[in-house]
């Protein structure tokens, strides 16, 4: 795998490793407000991606529902493309500062990821406006649960356009095809999350 992306993946998903102890909302109207407001977008987000992938992937056979062969586990090696951060409902094994630090690690992901497709293929232009506006949404997430922020440093993106220009047009649609397949898959695992997170009700003080 690339070494910058790995550096890039290790740094969205150092909050998980810093954060020891379950957090208690500071405002959690706010926190339940902005996982609606970014449930909502998740729902578009897995509405547009088969959308997306028919407008921008042209090689045949090459589908959203397509068998995960050995080819494409090479092309993810030779790629650098990580695969999001494990997402579950929060519980006490799971708690909601590192599920809420998952969220912002596997959206601010595939912006970056995207944001580099986006460049050299069209059809791409709605996810990456959704994707924006989901981080957002997140992040008041982060803010409602006292999260701070790890951003990566934004020059790991130069890396990643540089493994795609290696692989010419077929890398970048084989790209392009398996972030959107990861992509839906990471939406329907936050989709769940964020209900999980709708119907959170803080625990009284002294409860355990």
């Amino acid at each position: 795998m690339n070494s910058a992306i790995v550096a890039l993946l290790h740094c969205f998903l150092l909050a998980d490793f810093i954060q020891s102890a379950p957090v208690s909302p500071s405002d959690p109207s706010a926190l339940i407000e902005a996982a609606e407001r970014a449930k909502t977008l998740v729902e578009k987000i897995l509405r547009d991606v088969p959308a997306a992938h028919a407008a921008t992937i042209t090689i045949e056979g090459l589908t959203l529902d397509s068998a995960y062969t050995a080819n494409l586990q090479i092309m993810v090696t030779s790629l650098g493309i990580p695969p999001a951060p494990v997402l579950k409902p929060p519980s006490e094994s799971f708690t909601l500062d590192v599920c809420v630090s998952r969220m912002s690690a596997g959206s601010r992901l595939y912006q970056r990821i995207l944001g580099v497709l986006a460049g050299r293929l069209s059809g791409l232009s709605d996810l990456q406006a959704d994707l924006r506006d989901l981080q957002t949404h997140i992040t008041k997430m982060k803010e409602a649960v006292q999260l701070g922020g790890v951003e990566a440093d934004q020059n790991q993106n130069l890396d990643l356009d540089q493994a795609f220009r290696r692989h010419g047009n077929y890398g970048v649609q084989v790209a392009a095809h398996l972030m959107l397949t990861q992509l839906r898959s990471f939406c329907h695992d936050l989709n769940r999350s964020l209900r999980a997170v709708t119907t959170y009700r803080p625990r009284p003080a002294g409860t355990r």
